[in-house]
């Protein structure tokens, strides 16, 4: 009888690349334990990243692969998942009660950022994490109307605001703040002074990924984010269209020059398909999402249709994945969801908590 070690299981493990991450998942520090008792084999997966439908996908694959060793009689793989904070940029601390902050921003307006920004949230709390959404676009705040809330947040204390909930998300808008119809006509100042506000006066409760929804270009906002909010990872938002990706580029490069790793590329509006006949036509062009990921050496999250749908469900309050959960377009958003936490999983972990705080006083 050939006796298994450790070794070959590991090796054979080795070889499991997982697609969320595209690493394999003894390099990507999933495996935890590997337990041999004769002939029977047990694995702990723990994946750094919500993925409730991916489990059972990833349990039944692994063990099919442990089961081609010489040798195994039995094979059991338990996988947990345990979300962590991620590094910041350079001296600044993650928020209270908010493990990870992950901007979301595109070039241009037009894109469906903000519609990305909330099916995304939703999407990862549909995989199993505590999510919350701040409408960072001060002039033009759209998460109320996409998530079909409104009216002023409650305050326990008259200091502080209590997120209002959707769909099981945490969320905050200056939506909630102002009428419908009121304009903000704010200078860069007072802006960014609101944004910090909005993200410091909220309760939020042990959120393990906050969505910041910026608005589009690359100004006061993005820069005071960039500086002074502590953001683990962003995402960029683009059409396939030249000059979205040309005003993409500059938005990807502002994240590259203040230390904010870009966890990927959403392409948006894709492909239109006729609801009548199904035929496909790239109105936007094609490609060009891929490309700049490729050019710039950052990973293609996913692309999305230009759907009607979509458009329909978001301007409703109900967005596509918890109005269609199981359909193709929610399936998309999940799967970039899954990318975008695992690609965050992989990046450096924040250790600013293992440390005391020392302080010198005289005495």
């Amino acid at each position: 009888m050939t006796q298994i070690e450790k070794t070959d299981v590991e090796n054979l493990l080795k070889t499991f690349i997982d697609p969320n991450h595209g690493v394999d998942v003894v390099t990507a520090k999933s495996v935890k334990a590997i337990t041999i008792d004769g002939a029977n084999v047990s694995v702990k997966l723990e994946l750094g990243y919500p993925a409730k439908s991916y489990l059972d996908e990833l349990k039944i694959a692994v063990e099919q692969l442990l089961k081609t060793l010489v040798g195994i009689d039995s094979v059991t793989v338990d996988v947990n998942v345990r979300i962590i904070s991620h590094a910041v940029q350079q001296a600044l601390k993650p928020q209270p009660n908010i493990k990870n902050i992950i901007a979301v921003a595109s070039g241009k307006g037009g894109v469906g950022k903000s519609t990305t920004a909330v099916n995304l949230a939703l999407a990862l709390a549909a995989e199993g994490a505590k999510v919350g959404i701040l409408d960072a676009d001060i002039y033009g705040p759209s998460i109320p109307t996409m998530l079909g809330l409104s009216g002023f947040p409650e305050s326990v204390d008259n200091k502080t605001m209590t997120p209002k909930m959707a769909y099981g998300v945490q969320t905050m808008s200056i939506g909630y703040l102002i009428d419908a119809d009121q304009p903000m006509i704010w200078r860069g100042p007072m802006a960014t002074n609101t944004l910090q506000q909005l993200l410091r006066d909220t309760n939020w409760v042990d959120v393990d990924y906050l969505i910041i929804d910026l608005p589009p270009g690359t100004g006061d906002i993005q820069l005071t984010l960039a500086q002074q909010i502590p953001v683990s990872g962003a995402i960029i938002v683009t059409t396939p269209q030249d000059i979205a990706l040309i005003d993409a580029q500059r938005g990807l490069g502002m994240f590259a020059k203040v230390n904010v790793p870009v966890l990927g590329i959403v392409e948006n509006m894709s492909m239109h398909i006729c609801s009548k006949c199904g035929h496909a036509e790239a109105i936007f062009g094609e490609g060009g999402g891929a490309a700049m990921s490729e050019k710039n050496k950052v990973d293609f999250l996913g692309s999305l249709p230009l759907d009607i749908n979509i458009r329909k469900y978001a301007d409703s309050g109900k967005p596509t994945v918890v109005a269609e959960p199981d359909g193709r377009a929610a399936q998309i958003y999940k799967e970039i969801a899954r990318k975008t936490a695992a690609k965050l999983a992989l990046k450096a972990k924040d250790f600013s908590t293992r440390f005391p705080n020392i302080v010198v006083q005289n005495t």
